[in-house]
């Protein structure tokens, strides 16, 4: 008799240890309802994101490293948001990834609400950063004042807002109010858009109102004054500049509205209105922001393409500096040739421009 009780001890404790490793693989809320076919195929669109948002986000940080001449107010923030996606891309899409490759969620809890925070986190700071980047072009084509060392000033308070007011949103579900967990196949997580509870539905309208909609107000505003203003005499190089400003937010928006849709039919539509399967599609079209940004740079910034293309060629050039070094860029001003243009951007018409000295 006791034999038989020690051995349905043992037999209890061991089916504990087991449905505590399978809640860990698998959080609760996980729904591992796609084919394996599906799953490789995530895998491996996860697996080109992967791949092309570290490489290219790294080359533009190379790119801004070694050329002094590049460190400018606009550039600043676009450096930023480089950054906050090349973390997304370092820190949350390999666990994805891995997770598709399994067809199951590897990590547990704990990386699930890693997973979930650090991708809100990140994608939060680059739609502020696009945001506040809108404010600096619409602050410095309506003032037309040369380049000083306010506007610098200004541009790093402006990185080290977007980081705290996110963390300031992102948080919270970490402490609390609403939760990160699995969402849609259970490869993937995020905040828990399903849930109907009140604090949850707070959270969500919350972060929609003061991550989402004030930022996009913010963009539409200035973007309309600019356009709308009178009077003002803008270079080549600066219509470009705000050309490839315009090219960010649409490709951030076309990238992040579908998964907001599908985020806010899931937290107040009808239940079971978006299927677990569905819920994927939107969360991975999100990721390919981190990809879209490079590759904007590269074709829209006359200044950045011609430097990103003589790193990579190995000139031999010497480049004459616009600046006299990488450190007083940070606290003079930079010349130009118009009284508006930016230095952040040089017309590819002029071929007699110089580049930034290579550091």
């Amino acid at each position: 008799t006791v034999a038989t009780e020690t051995a349905s001890v043992y037999v209890t404790a061991a089916s504990r240890c087991t449905l505590r490793s399978q809640t860990e693989d698998n959080p609760p809320g996980s729904d591992s309802s796609l084919s394996r076919a599906a799953h490789t195929s995530v895998a491996v669109a996860l697996g080109f994101i992967l791949v092309l948002g570290i490489f290219g986000n790294f080359l533009l940080l190379l790119v801004f490293s070694r050329y002094p001449g590049l460190r400018t107010p606009a550039n600043l923030l676009l450096v930023n948001i480089s950054i906050s996606d090349m973390l997304v891309c370092l820190f949350g899409t390999p666990l994805s990834f891995a997770a598709s490759v399994r067809g199951r969620w590897l990590t547990g809890s704990c990386g699930c609400r890693w997973y979930g925070f650090s991708n809100a986190l990140f994608g939060v700071v680059s739609l502020v950063s696009l945001s506040l980047l809108s404010f600096e072009r619409y602050a410095m084509t309506l003032s037309g004042s040369q380049l000083n060392s306010s506007h610098y000033r200004r541009a790093r308070l402006s990185v080290a807002f977007s980081w705290l007011y996110s963390l300031a949103w992102t948080l919270p579900p970490l402490l609390g109010w609403s939760s990160y967990g699995p969402e849609g196949p259970g490869t993937v997580c995020s905040v828990q858009w399903r849930r109907r509870s009140v604090t949850a539905r707070s959270y969500i309208i919350c972060l929609f109102v003061f991550c989402l909609l004030l930022p996009l107000l913010l963009m539409f505003f200035c973007y309309g004054r600019i356009l709308l203003a009178a009077g003002i005499n803008k270079s080549q190089a600066e219509g470009r500049i705000l050309l490839m400003v315009v090219a960010m937010v649409t490709g951030y928006l076309l990238c992040w509205t579908p998964y907001a849709v599908m985020a806010m039919l899931a937290s107040f539509g009808r239940p079971g209105a978006v299927p677990p399967a569905a819920a994927l599609i939107p969360a991975l079209l999100a990721k390919t922001s981190t990809v879209l940004n490079p590759v904007i740079c590269v074709l829209l910034n006359n200044q950045f393409s011609r430097c990103f293309l003589d790193m990579i060629s190995c000139s031999s050039e010497d480049f004459s500096a616009d600046v006299s070094s990488s450190r007083s860029i940070w606290t003079q001003n930079m010349p130009t040739e118009e009284p508006n243009t930016d230095p952040a951007l040089l017309p590819s018409t002029d071929h007699n421009v110089q580049l930034p000295v290579q550091v």
